[in-house]
């Protein structure tokens, strides 16, 4: 007797059991309780936080997909966790929210809906805790799209966060994971069901979520070039630069790609950077890198967020190179895509030499140009007359000053960044954020209006200096 296959369900139909499970969350989430809110949050931030978590989800990362380093990921996991809890404790987002009565208006923050949060291979733990916080704290509810490469790693962790809303007596379904085997139908699917999507990782993501018609933020790509001015502390910037570029093995999309150096301490800048732990290339072993680091138009997967040794002898360089944290190369003017001027995700630092500030200037907008524009700046100096132009002059969200950009960029606790794995870079990327992801994007806000005494300035206030100047 033949047995009729049972049909299995579409991604459509998935995703929608998917989100009508949040929104049944959302009814019971007590979310017009700022309290009760916070302490779901909370409860998330400890579910990766706890340190017996932070280490586990760390090393199934690397297991999982083979990029980054055990180490530097339980800092992501802890570091980026605490900073963004301090950040949202700090905040109000549902209820009334403020009040301005000079102005006649109270502020109401309300929910978004149902989120999907899609995250990258780089952080599949850090991540998605970083987006459900958030989304959370605007009362909304969250399904996490993880990268397939990072599947195992990610579902844990969600696995985890459910288990800690389930002790504080909050619905589970708050938080959600898309089930296995992940693909672009169903990260498509989600995307087009949800209230909002946030996408972080490539941008074929970013752009497939924007030409949805779902509301989307999606971020730029990272390819931070940094400046190291004539009066700057050079082993200060050095060992800044060195901690960042190595930290999760580059990874990060704030981490350093390029550095310009002022001419007249290029040498000694070099230098510094060597007794950080930097390999400076010669000739040949340049050729070597250029072969390698790039194959059939694509980043070599083999260096992809691979130890400094691995990387190394893929690279095919001398025995003594495979001691050194990062491999420096020297670039005389910026090229094009697949270049060295190019995002690397890998331990190569691009080196070019600049004349003077102006041409530092110019060579950091041409990098940008290639790749990154919208991202991020870094300088090193004495003089913040330098670093204002710098800013002024450059179409990027942020500029640092003296900092390491992999600990600054996502927020930090000696800066007024808010702490985020996801950054946007306004318009110059194609995104409509032009800040760190936070807390403000996961709400909307009703405002009551109430009158107030008449502020109506005169004719003559508003039009006497163009009248006098032209005419009426």
């Amino acid at each position: 007797m033949s047995v009729t296959a049972q049909r299995q369900p579409s991604a459509d139909e998935i995703v929608a059991a998917l989100v009508a499970s949040a929104r049944t969350a959302m009814d019971r989430f007590e979310n017009h309780d700022q309290k009760r809110v916070d302490e779901a949050v909370t409860a998330l931030a400890w579910s990766i936080y706890k340190p017996e978590h932070a280490r586990m989800l760390a090393e199934m990362a690397v297991d999982d997909t083979g990029l980054g380093n055990v180490d530097s990921k339980i800092i992501k996991n802890t570091r980026k966790t605490f900073g963004t809890l301090r950040d949202l404790m700090r905040a109000r987002t549902v209820g009334v929210i403020d009040e301005q009565p000079e102005r006649g208006l109270v502020l109401y923050g309300k929910p978004v809906g149902v989120v999907g949060a899609v995250c990258p291979s780089t952080n599949p733990a850090a991540t998605p805790v970083n987006k459900a916080m958030m989304a959370l704290k605007g009362g909304n509810a969250v399904i996490i799209a993880p990268s397939p490469a990072g599947y195992t790693t990610t579902a844990k962790t969600v696995e985890l966060m459910r288990a800690e809303l389930k002790k504080c007596g909050h619905p589970e379904d708050l938080v959600q994971v898309l089930p296995g085997p992940v693909d672009k139908a169903m990260t498509q699917a989600l995307v087009e069901q949800v209230d909002l999507a946030v996408v972080t990782g490539s941008q074929n993501n970013v752009r497939r979520a924007m030409q949805s018609g779902t509301v989307t933020i999606g971020v730029g790509a990272g390819n931070v070039p940094v400046i190291i001015d004539s009066s700057a502390d050079l082993t200060d910037a050095a060992e800044k630069i060195a901690a960042s570029k190595i930290f999760d093995n580059a990874t990060s999309c704030s981490s350093e790609n390029a550095v310009v150096i002022l001419d007249d301490v290029y040498e000694e800048a070099v230098a510094a950077l060597e007794e950080a732990g930097g390999w400076r290339c010669d000739a040949v072993q340049k050729a070597q890198v250029e072969r390698t680091l790039w194959v059939g138009g694509k980043l070599n997967r083999e260096v992809i967020a691979k130890d400094a040794s691995v990387t190394a002898e893929v690279f095919g360089l001398p025995e003594e190179a495979r001691q050194a944290r990062f491999f420096m190369v020297e670039e005389p003017e910026v090229g094009g895509k697949h270049g060295f001027a190019d995002e690397k995700l890998s331990l190569v630092l691009t080196i070019y030499r600049a004349r003077d500030f102006a041409e530092a200037k110019r060579l950091v907008r041409a990098i940008l140009e290639v790749t990154g524009k919208g991202h991020s700046v870094g300088i090193h100096t004495a003089k913040m007359a330098h670093a204002r132009e710098l800013a002024a002059e450059t179409d990027v969200v942020r500029v640092l000053v003296n900092q390491a950009h992999t600990f600054g960029n996502g927020g930090g606790f000696n800066n007024a960044l808010p702490f985020t794995l996801s950054m946007g870079g306004g318009t110059w990327a194609g995104n409509t954020i032009d800040d760190n992801l936070n807390y403000r994007c996961f709400i909307n806000v009703t405002r009551l209006v109430t009158t107030i005494p008449e502020d109506k300035p005169s004719e003559e206030s508003l039009f006497g200096a163009y009248w006098e100047k032209y005419g009426r």
